[in-house]
């Protein structure tokens, strides 16, 4: 059983992570460098006004160190997207063992649960957000993330794998209480780069995240059942 997950986690999440970071390279990738050039045109005026004297003089700290444009960016982005992916694909084979798939499209079922959980629904309240876009303390937005995942997760369970309707409206209910909270915002919204670049990076991120968890789901369902297959069968 423990080899069965590990080989379906293990081919799934690196041909789902290829996938999604072709995607991002043809994509996303693009409306973000795009981004940053308005990010760096307004850093560079308030270098400026600083070497002027216009400003109040403050300290920096040193600059992250961040991956160049070109390989260096897309051999970070895909090592990021394999670690995920593997995850994701651990956590889908694993509930495979509780709930095999009939059939291999049933996969396409778990990757849109999958994908309705870790982005459709923390992204009601935090949306995807281009270089500098203002945003709400991280560790509040975290907590918030997690637990919007996690009410998903179980109002969805309860939903399809509820056996009578009480515990069906007690999955909607579920599904709906991080919304009625409300994720964190920041003080005042702004953001250096257009609107429509902001529109345009929020329906890419989407539709790359769509295919990604389609991809996930119906490669992992039919790599379980093959490999179930032939367990049986040796």
């Amino acid at each position: 059983m423990i080899k069965r997950i590990a080989q379906t986690a293990g081919f799934t999440g690196l041909l789902a992570a290829l996938l999604l970071t072709l995607l991002q390279s043809f994509w996303v990738a693009p409306l973000i460098l795009q981004a940053e050039t308005f990010e760096n045109v307004t850093a560079a005026v308030e270098v400026h006004e600083h070497a002027n004297g216009t400003a109040a003089t403050h300290s920096h700290d040193a600059e992250a160190w961040e991956p160049e444009n070109g390989w260096q960016r897309v051999l970070s982005t895909t090592g990021g997207n394999l670690v995920v992916a593997v995850g994701f694909a651990l956590m889908l084979a694993g509930l495979y063992t509780l709930c095999a798939p009939t059939r291999t499209a049933q996969g396409l079922l778990w990757g849109l649960a999958g994908y309705a959980t870790f982005v459709l629904a923390p992204t009601l309240g935090l949306p995807p957000e281009l270089p500098g876009t203002a945003a709400a303390d991280l560790a509040q937005r975290q907590i918030w993330w997690i637990g919007t995942a996690g009410s998903t997760a179980a109002g969805i369970a309860l939903i399809v794998f509820g056996r009578n309707w009480l515990l069906k409206v007690l999955g909607v209910a579920i599904l709906a209480v991080p919304h009625v909270i409300g994720a964190p915002q920041p003080e005042a919204h702004s953001m250096l780069a257009p609107e429509a670049l902001e529109t345009q990076f929020k329906i890419a991120s989407q539709l790359t995240n769509v295919a990604f968890w389609l991809a996930l789901g119906l490669i992992s369902a039919w790599l379980f059942r093959r490999n179930r297959d032939d367990q049986y069968s040796a």
